[in-house]
């Protein structure tokens, strides 16, 4: 008997050590390879519709976005006002060509143009003969343009200028390499004295002969005599439909399919004072004739070349709503009082008739002489930005809602007020909501709008961005964060009415915001991981949103969303199924899709598509432009179940390709012959 007892305490232990080898191997197994399910309900029966403006993009003057960026003007200070009107005055970036024996250079106040008076002297020194012999490549100046002047072989570029001179002319214009190393297109411009002894316009052509990404424009003499120079431009002729916007960063906007943009700013539009506000009226006409003003916010100069028509014609070519923000008598250090801002109102009412009057009403045809005659597709407006609790603000912002509602029903008010988590004390169509935060907080306002009534005006997240160390100069973090958010904002899609992410451009030798979506130099640009990000979402709008819902035991690190849509590409109909994954570890993810009938959707056109990188921290560069960026693979295996492996720190989304309409009613037994959304 007692040999009977240790033989089974030996097996009972021997059990009870495998009992717990198995039990540790299961539970290691659950820690490294958490099984997840989503659950969508595919039936078109429940889903609800997108609102078809949710997602756009946000301009700002910030960065050199527009002015030696989006705005392919290559010429900096093109007008000399950027030093003030006081003369004489700083021309940088223009530098002399030539020393004080040969050439001295100032600013007057001689301009034909009333709205810029300053204009360049160069009083020529030496000659082409005589005892003071001008150097062989002459005297003058030279604009470096912004950062330098992109010139490439076979392209052709348009100067322009205002010239008038005491003597005969004899003028180079040249593109020229850094260093005055590679004459790359020179065209030279001459005539007598009687021909220049007033205000004349100059247009030349030059084809470049070779590539230079850091070029200048210069403009020479050898000949004795005192010349005055005046906005001076040298644009590409290759801008987007010739107007004015370079092409490539055009294309990576149009890329997103934005269905708005809110314009120009920001905090570009208050200014850090009132008189370097953003003042439309200002901007429109000829660009010869606009002054051009500091951004004191971002500390720069532009010459405005990018104005509010442009701006309208952006959004145009874009196929995109125009959403301006106008000043409303607020800047960051001064306010108009509520009593005196009847001019300023008129002011909005004004830019509105230009955007949409008829062409023979006073701001209509000012538009039409611009060529456009039809009227702009102007429905939104925004009073301010950032400007609610400004003691001046809800009075101002009631003149202005008042006096554009009786003016223009239609349109539609954005106020500055967030009005998410408590109703606003005014009238308003929209109102703003803004956040910049680390990547945690981020991805946790997700469930932002949860909570927010469903009555009342509904929100633009106009600015969103994970900012701070989390977000370096763009990177995956950051745009995972930012893509949690934005499945929240979609699932919300009922009380929200557009998104858009901030700032959307940087010049990389001019960095004032990081991180920012699309970096840029005189001749390089690529997406930041947030770009890509925003990609994702391009198909959203006007898409019908799916009912879905995540089971899983795992922390709350995914979060998931699903849409059907017509592709705007191939016109075939799509489910498409986003998953962000925050978490550290992989997640086994099964896909449940109920409502479908089955053999509905095709293997084939089935795609995954995959964000994620080695590193949470990883950022795209100019050497490394796609590092961080989205790879598209086809699906193995479609039906009504998918079962898939989401990488850790990653955005996927899979896009199930319809066979056919028939879908189930939820909650019915029948099936229907339905159309696809």
């Amino acid at each position: 008997m007692g040999s009977f007892k240790a033989i089974c305490s030996v097996s009972l232990l021997q059990l009870f050590i495998v009992f717990c080898l198995v039990f540790q191997c299961f539970a290691t197994r659950r820690h490294t390879d958490p099984r997840t399910t989503l659950v969508v309900d595919a039936s078109n029966a429940i889903g609800r519709p997108i609102p078809e403006t949710l997602f756009g993009i946000f301009f700002e003057e910030i960065n050199h976005a527009g002015a030696g960026g989006l705005w392919a003007e290559l010429v900096n200070n093109r007008g000399f006002e950027a030093g003030g009107p006081n003369t004489p005055s700083n021309i940088d970036p223009w530098t002399i060509i030539g020393n004080e024996s040969s050439i001295i250079v100032e600013t007057d106040r001689t301009s034909c143009f009333d709205r810029n008076k300053v204009a360049l002297r160069l009083e020529v020194l030496c000659d082409s003969e005589g005892d003071n012999i001008c150097p062989a490549e002459g005297v003058g100046v030279y604009n470096p343009g912004f950062w330098g002047m992109n010139i490439e072989q076979g392209k052709k570029y348009k100067v322009i200028f205002y010239v008038r001179s005491t003597e005969s002319l004899n003028l180079t214009v040249s593109l020229i390499g850094p260093n005055s190393v590679g004459n790359l297109a020179s065209s030279t411009i001459t005539g007598n004295a009687a021909d220049f002894s007033n205000w004349t316009k100059v247009e030349t052509l030059l084809v470049a002969k070779a590539t230079d990404h850091n070029s200048r424009l210069q403009l020479t003499t050898t000949t004795k005599g005192v010349i005055w120079l005046d906005q001076v431009s040298a644009m590409p002729l290759d801008t987007y439909k010739g107007h004015g916007f370079r092409t490539e960063l055009f294309e990576m906007l149009s890329d997103l399919k934005p269905k708005f943009i809110r314009f120009p700013g920001g905090c570009f539009v208050e200014g850090e004072w009132l008189r370097n506000a953003f003042r439309w009226k200002a901007t429109v006409g000829p660009w010869e004739e606009r002054p051009g003003h500091f951004g004191d916010v971002w500390m720069y100069w532009t010459d405005d070349g990018l104005g509010y028509f442009e701006f309208l014609q952006l959004a145009e070519d874009l196929g995109a709503l125009p959403i301006w923000v106008f000043n409303n008598g607020v800047s960051h250090n001064d306010e108009v009082d509520t009593s005196v801002v009847l001019p300023l109102v008129q002011e909005a009412l004004d830019g509105i008739e230009f955007a949409r009057g008829d062409p023979t009403s006073k701001w209509g045809s000012l538009r039409a002489s611009m060529g456009h005659p039809e009227p702009f597709d102007l429905r939104y407006v925004a009073v301010g930005n950032e400007d609610c609790g400004k003691p001046k603000y809800r009075g101002n912002y009631l003149k202005f809602y008042h006096a554009i509602r009786s003016a223009y029903p239609d349109i539609q008010i954005i106020s500055n007020c967030d009005g998410s988590s408590r109703p606003l004390d005014h009238p308003a169509d929209m109102y703003d909501y803004h956040v910049y935060t680390n990547a945690n907080d981020m991805f946790s306002r997700a469930n932002a709008f949860d909570r927010t009534s469903r009555n009342g005006p509904k929100a633009f997240v106009s600015e969103y961005a994970v900012t701070g160390k989390d977000a370096g100069t763009g990177s995956l973090l950051a745009a995972l964060a930012e893509a949690g958010f934005l499945i929240g904002l979609e699932k919300n899609s009922d009380v929200i009415e557009m998104v858009s992410y901030a700032p959307l451009f940087v010049n990389a030798n001019d960095r004032r915001w990081n991180p920012d979506a699309i970096v840029f130099n005189s001749f390089q640009a690529y997406g930041t991981p947030s770009y890509w990000v925003q990609l994702f979402f391009s198909e959203s709008s006007g898409a019908t949103l799916l009912n879905t819902s995540i089971q899983s035991n795992s922390s709350n690190s995914v979060i998931a969303s699903a849409i059907t849509f017509q592709s705007s590409v191939d016109k075939k109909n799509y489910i498409r199924i986003k998953v962000v994954n925050f978490g550290t570890s992989a997640v086994n993810l099964k896909i449940s899709l109920e409502g479908l009938e089955p053999n509905s959707l095709q293997l084939s056109g089935s795609t995954k598509t995959v964000l994620t990188s080695g590193n949470v921290m990883d950022e795209n560069s100019f050497s490394q432009p796609k590092k961080v960026a989205p790879i598209q693979s086809g699906l193995q295996n479609v039906g009504k179940d998918l079962n898939e492996t989401v990488p850790p720190r990653s955005f996927t989304s899979f896009d199930l390709l319809k066979e056919s309409s028939n879908l189930r009613m939820n909650g019915s037994n029948s099936s229907c012959m339905r159309s696809s959304i």
